[in-house]
């Protein structure tokens, strides 16, 4: 952009419009700069200015033109088309882009030289810390899940926050930046922000030491009464309705308002927290809060919703708030729901009422946790057959609200993967232990502080099954259906798998679904500096999500050999069709019980509070009026339809093969 310095003629301009500079020679102007629409505005140190010619229009229509009202800037450099006015005390430090409005705001401002809440430490999980997280505009859920859990490799944690570090410095800088299509309005203090591309800050009150990495194709809103300290907010995230933040990294998609209250805490992508509070908290995708007497603290989860009134505690100790918990991903917690860390809850398992045992049930996904007279019960494996868990399961990839071409966290959103089944596998072990142990006729069973009802345990066995049967199933079909086969030979062929990476234990990295042995890989090559910069991270992470599908076959082939007794070598077309008749068995019969769970919202009992002032049959037309007709539900529908779907695909998948047997 082409400079230059103010003509004499511009400068008397200027002052006669109250305009005062310390020195004028320290003030340059786009080539084509204008000064009608510069009033009672004062220059100090150097400043550029580019012209103001465009109009904003205000909601509401009210029109605007660009220029400078009643303000004061120092060292600032504005592009073209800005509108600043009723500035309280000044602006200082700071490169503004294009087409910005600031109205009615008290001070901007960089004092020194800042990070802009780039290695700032959150003590995530553990308060006294620990197990602090670097933060920085890039973080991933993956990136903090390893810098948080892996403690045990001390060579891997310094190389981790030396590469945060070098980050740090690359964006530390004694001028801020405001970019193009911003608006501030009604604003308090904000005090060493960097504000991205079509941000809005409206009506907030204290911003200080952070970074708001708005862009085009997803905004950021920050809104009234927002008070956020030592913060970075990512694209697409509304913070909002008194929001207080101190020492948090607010994801992609987050929304948080309603006076939430979060501390040295972590939100990743489309997390939404309201009226609650947080405190330690590694809110992995998809943690869901909502209500005011909600407590998260010390603890992980993720695609998880809190039911009102739920709690954890990690100070009732002697040496204070030291332990942590998890509750692993597709937990729900119901109301007034208590859990004493330290404890570890097993994917999709739903908690209800208070535990004080410190239960591990990770190797028990998919169950329910019940209080019973102080006792804590275990259910093992019956949320399989939950109408919410599959709703949930529906719902979370229709709810990723990120527009960002660049996603930060790579989520795999499956219900059942290695990750899940391999602690089935180890689940059905356990439970045929339990019951050789103390006997099939036992009345109940004891683990991991929890008691097993006899009927349970048996019904526990017989859906992990049922599971274990319907995922092998689904990825065998998956995979036939990408090959045409005339024979054993080319079955054999097709059912190869395309790398040996896969096999043995999965983890779930902050909501990305890996092998436990591609982390160790990436963790050894950090540690022997051939992963030098954040950046190369992100990377692996993605190329990982992206070959999936590709490993999930590798573990599921190596599992359907050792479940179903079969080698690549010898596997015949019959043996695949017992497998998919087995599959379909499974199919349909868990989406029977779960039709059958759907309809108990539409039974007798629940007509109870409608049709206050009628009879029966007006409380049964109430009823319908509002929730509709059971088999009219579209999830019901959906579930019948899946029926008939799997029903079709196992007899084409079962008829093709037949083809090979004759």
């Amino acid at each position: 952009m082409d400079y230059r310095n103010l003509t004499p003629e511009e400068i008397t301009r200027l002052e006669s419009q109250g305009c005062l500079a310390d020195n004028w020679n320290n003030i340059s102007v786009h080539k084509n700069f204008k000064p009608d629409y510069i009033k009672h505005t004062n220059f100090s140190g150097k400043v550029k200015l580019g012209v103001f010619e465009d109009e904003f229009t205000l909601p509401g229509g009210l029109k605007k033109h660009s220029g400078l009202k009643h303000t004061c800037l120092h060292n600032c450099e504005l592009g073209d088309n800005v509108l600043i006015e009723n500035v309280q005390n000044y602006i200082a430090n700071y490169s503004i882009g294009s087409n910005v409005r600031i109205q009615n705001i008290h001070h901007l401002y960089v004092e020194g030289q800042s990070s802009f809440g780039n290695g700032i430490e959150v003590s995530v999980l553990n308060e006294t810390g620990g197990r602090e997280v670097m933060i920085y505009d890039k973080l991933s859920a993956h990136f903090a899940y390893i810098l948080s859990f892996y403690r045990h490799r001390p060579v891997l944690i310094k190389k981790l926050q030396g590469m945060v570090a070098d980050y740090a410095k690359e964006r530390t800088s004694d001028i801020g930046y405001i970019g193009d299509n911003v608006t501030i309005v009604n604003a308090g203090a904000i005090k060493n922000v960097h504000i991205g591309d079509y941000a809005t800050i409206e009506g907030a009150r204290h911003l200080e030491n952070g970074s708001i990495n708005s862009n085009q194709y997803d905004p950021v809103h920050i809104g009234y009464s927002v008070m956020a300290n030592d913060f970075i907010v990512c694209s697409g995230s509304r913070v909002e309705d008194g929001t207080m933040l101190t020492r948090c990294f607010v994801g992609q998609s987050c929304q948080l308002g309603h006076t939430y209250s979060a501390s040295d805490s972590l939100f990743f992508s489309n997390c939404q927290g309201e009226n609650g509070e947080a405190c330690a908290l590694f809110a992995g995708p998809y943690t869901v809060t909502h209500h005011k007497s909600t407590l998260l603290i010390a603890g992980m989860f993720s695609f998880m919703n809190a039911g009102s009134g739920s709690n954890q505690s990690n100070h009732m100790y002697k040496l204070g708030p030291i332990h942590q918990g998890i509750v692993e991903r597709g937990g729900k917690t119901t109301s007034n729901s208590y859990i004493l860390w330290p404890s570890r809850i097993g994917a999709f398992s739903l908690i209800m009422g208070r535990h004080y045992y410190n239960a591990d049930t990770s190797n028990m996904p998919f169950s329910y946790l019940i209080e019973d007279k102080d006792e804590s019960v275990l259910v093992p494996g019956i949320n399989l057959r939950s109408v919410g868990t599959i709703r949930d399961a529906q719902k979370f990839p229709k709810r990723d609200r990120r527009k960002d071409p660049e996603k930060l966290d790579q989520i795999n959103f499956n219900l059942l993967s290695p990750y899940t089944i391999q602690k089935m596998f180890k689940a059905v072990e356990i439970l045929e232990g339990l019951k050789e142990t103390c006997g099939e006729t036992s009345g109940s069973y004891t683990y991991q502080s929890c008691r097993i009802k006899g009927t349970s345990l048996k019904r526990g066995l017989k859906l992990y099954n049922m599971a274990i049967n319907k995922f092998l199933g689904n990825s065998i079909i998956s995979r036939l259906s990408k090959c045409s086969y005339t024979s054993n030979e080319e079955i054999r062929e097709c059912l190869k798998p395309d790398t040996e990476v896969g096999l043995n234990e999965w983890s779930d990295v902050g909501g990305m679904l890996v092998p436990r042995s591609e982390i160790d890989k990436l963790i050894d090559d950090i540690e022997s500096d051939n992963i030098k910069h954040v950046s190369e991270m992100n990377a692996i992470f993605e190329q990982l999500h992206k070959n999936y599908y590709s490993l999930e076959w590798t573990w599921a082939w190596d599992k359907i050999q050792q479940y179903y007794n079969l080698s690549l070598d010898t596997v015949t077309a019959q043996d695949i069709i017992d497998i998919v008749s087995q599959w379909k068995e499974a199919v349909v019969e868990l989406d029977r019980m779960i039709y059958e769970d759907a309809k108990k919202e539409f039974s007798l009992s629940s007509h109870t509070g409608f049709g206050v002032d009628g009879d029966k049959h007006q409380q049964k037309i109430d009823f319908e009026q509002v929730r509709g007709i059971f088999e009219e539900n579209p999830f019901v529908e959906t579930v019948l339809k899946h029926i008939e779907s799997k029903t079709k695909l196992g007899n084409e998948t079962i008829s093709k093969l037949e083809k090979v047997v004759s």
